[in-house]
């Protein structure tokens, strides 16, 4: 208590409330190529369907990566992704991975592909001004994208004068084609050429004909090409003639031959779609200059048809969006289109206005004078190197997104598919655990043999994963399986083998669910393999016998009683130590973890006997509880003047020792069958069993 030199009432606050946190959901961690979705940046997932919808679904550049990621999402934890690849241009054109909004020459191919979210921000002067748009994420996926957009009510409808165009046009449609050509009659070879010109600009690929009468029949024809080069147009000496071919998607059906000279109606593909032309917002009406026309549509579609399936699909509809900066809806959310495209889009980044249609203001915008629809298919993408051909250093690179604490939380990193050969196999597994898992001290890294190793390898399995182990470190932040399991592919519709890896992390994700991370993960009650038809290695009790002594817990299916994790070894070798079990290593992150955090509490605190004590006070309740739940069998909080000496105080220190006895999980069981003859005692028979 202080002293006062006359009386007074003193009140003091002590805080007493900080507690040791529980920990939390617990996160796995995976990098590795994918055909889709953000470059070199984190990404949380925690389920298949978002799986899929970030990263796209699996092909045979990815699967054993893919399918590790969804193994462990099976067991119901959240999982951080990120995606690797190699952006460097060879070439001088289109990159190792690249994507293009366009098959315009651009002035720098790498400039133009962005990697992420982030990554977007420092493109904003870096596009090249005949970028339109450009794919959302680099990879050949981009290539089946289509942008279509419409700027005027002209555009998205009009009727086209076959008289106005030199001394006359005939549009001329013969049934069961699927072309009809325009040919075109002027005074000269020159002048025809122009109106062809004109007239072939009026139309647009993908544009819907409205072709025939009520005596014929009509039918709406969409345009698949428009083949016309001026200069091979043909003509005579007295009158000048040129001809347009176009080619439409299906044969007409018209009753017989259409002809017209009159006029001839084109559509937007997306007419039908949207229902309306583009003309003026209410906002710009209300706010800004009444007699500009600042909306605009855009449609993406999915051209080749890879990412649905049906090339033509429509992906995204942005109908009636402004070309004003400040536009807004009557919720008061923007309609500005360059923003809805940045903040809805799953597919594609704004990069430049059409110099016909600009943005502004507005109190400053005016009206577009692009009266033609603007398709722009994208190009370039390409996918790079697969993960059985990718170098090191990039998988690396993505891992490296896991290497500090304070960034990221995870528990559980996987391995995926081992990299390397020879002397050099297991060096992926080596570099998570030196530069992840040791270094942090809160994860433990999760590998697989090589896939050679176990599949088509049947005899020499046991002696390839025990060469597989002996490359790997000696260390209790690392789990070694068995190798690969069966499974269906239902994107794909066929069967791969695919690291075990995810599903051990996955494992240890459901027994922290279930139970405790001190728990064993192994066994018939919480080790079962999910997703698994067959295994490429069933080891037999002889050649397991052989296998954990090394630290390689098998994977192994009994008839009639599943697939299951048959061991519970870290790769830590020291014999007896409490750490070459998987449930103590995890048991010591986790109070580690918990205790840790709770301390940040007591820096620039006294070391003084109250903070001491209080210390005591909040860790003990905590490994009370881990007693209760079976984690421990006994501990010991030391935190006093033995341990904070003089010395420790006025070195700024602070000292808190923390001992337990860590439970052990049973490995082996011995069941003793005793025959006892009928004159004898079951208390003498005791004493006979030696």
């Amino acid at each position: 208590m202080p002293t006062y030199a006359s009386p007074r009432i003193s009140v003091q606050e002590y805080d007493v409330s900080i507690t040791v946190p529980s920990p939390g959901a617990t996160v796995g961690a995976l990098a590795g190529v994918m055909t889709w979705g953000p470059l070199n940046q984190r990404v949380l997932l925690e389920s298949e369907a978002q799986m899929v919808t970030r990263f796209n679904s699996p092909t045979n550049l990815n699967a054993e990566t893919w399918f590790t990621a969804v193994s462990f999402l099976a067991y119901g934890a959240p999982l951080w992704f990120v995606r690797v690849a190699n952006t460097t241009t060879t070439n001088g054109s289109i990159g190792t991975l690249s994507a293009l909004a366009n098959t315009a020459m651009v002035s720098n191919v790498l400039a133009q592909m962005v990697l992420n979210d982030n990554d977007y921000i420092n493109h904003q002067n870096l596009f090249d001004s005949n970028m339109r748009y450009v794919a959302r994420y680099p990879g050949s996926l981009g290539n089946s994208l289509r942008v279509s957009v419409c700027y005027t009510a002209n555009a998205f409808s009009s009727v086209i004068n076959l008289a106005s165009y030199g001394t006359g046009a005939t549009f001329t449609a013969i049934p069961g084609s699927n072309t009809a050509t325009i040919v075109i009659n002027a005074a000269s070879i020159t002048l025809a050429n122009t109106a062809a010109t004109n007239l072939a600009n009026a139309m647009a690929l993908s544009d819907v004909l409205f072709v025939g009468n009520v005596s014929v029949g009509v039918q709406d024809m969409s345009i698949s090409a428009i083949n016309y080069a001026a200069n091979n147009a043909t003509g005579n000496s007295i009158t000048g003639q040129a001809t347009i071919t176009l080619n439409f998607v299906d044969e007409l059906s018209i009753h017989t031959t259409y002809t017209s000279t009159t006029t001839l109606t084109r559509n937007w593909e997306f007419y039908a779609f949207i229902g309306k032309a583009p003309g003026q917002s209410p906002y710009v009406y209300q706010f800004g200059n009444v007699s500009a026309n600042d909306q605009m549509h855009i449609v993406l579609v999915d051209n080749g048809g890879i990412i649905s399936g049906v090339p033509g699909t429509v992906l995204e509809t942005y109908a009636f969006l402004s070309r004003a900066s400040d536009a807004q809806a009557a919720d008061g959310s923007s309609i500005f289109y360059q923003t809805v495209i940045n903040q809805q889009s799953s597919y594609m980044w704004f990069c430049a206005d059409d110099s016909l249609a600009v943005s502004n203001t507005s109190n400053n915008i005016v009206s577009s004078t692009h009266d033609q629809i603007m398709n722009i298919p994208f190009a370039g993408g390409a996918d790079g190197a697969g993960e059985s051909n990718v170098a090191m250093g990039i998988i690396c690179s993505g891992y490296d997104y896991f290497g500090s604490t304070e960034d990221v939380s995870i528990d559980l990193i996987m391995q995926g598919k081992n990299l390397g050969t020879g002397i050099y196999s297991g060096q992926l597994a080596n570099y998570l655990i030196d530069n992840l898992a040791e270094p942090r001290m809160d994860c433990v890294v999760f590998a697989s043999p090589d896939y050679s190793n176990v599949v088509n390898n049947r005899g020499n399995e046991m002696t390839s994963i025990m060469a597989f182990r002996n490359n790997l470190r000696d260390t209790s932040y690392g789990v070694l399986d068995t190798g690969y399991k069966y499974m269906y592919d239902r994107y794909n519709n066929l069967y791969r083998w695919i690291p075990l890896n995810g599903d051990i992390a996955g494992l240890c994700a459901f027994t922290d669910r279930v139970r405790a991370p001190w728990w064993s993960p192994a066994g018939f009650n919480r080790g079962n393999i999910k997703n698994v038809i067959q295994l490429a290695y069933n080891p037999p009790v002889d050649e397991r016998d052989q296998l954990y002594p090394v630290d390689v817990d098998p994977v192994v299916s009994f008839p009639g009683m599943g697939t299951v994790l048959f061991g519970d070894k870290t790769l830590l070798s020291v014999p007896n130590s409490a750490f070459s079990r998987i449930n103590v290593r995890r048991l010591f992150i986790t109070m580690e973890k918990a205790i840790k955090q709770m301390a940040l509490a007591f820096l620039f605190e006294f070391n003084d006997a109250f903070t001491r004590a209080n210390f005591v006070n909040i860790v003990t309740p905590y490994l009370k509880d881990i007693k209760a739940q079976r984690g421990i069998t006994d501990f010991l909080v030391r935190c006093d003047e033995t341990n904070n000496t003089p010395q420790v105080i006025d070195n700024n220190q602070f000292i808190g020792d923390i001992f337990v006895k860590p439970n052990r999980s049973i490995n082996f069981i011995d069941l003793n069958f005793v025959a006892v003859g009928t004159a004898i005692t079951f208390s003498e028979a005791e004493g006979l069993v030696p």
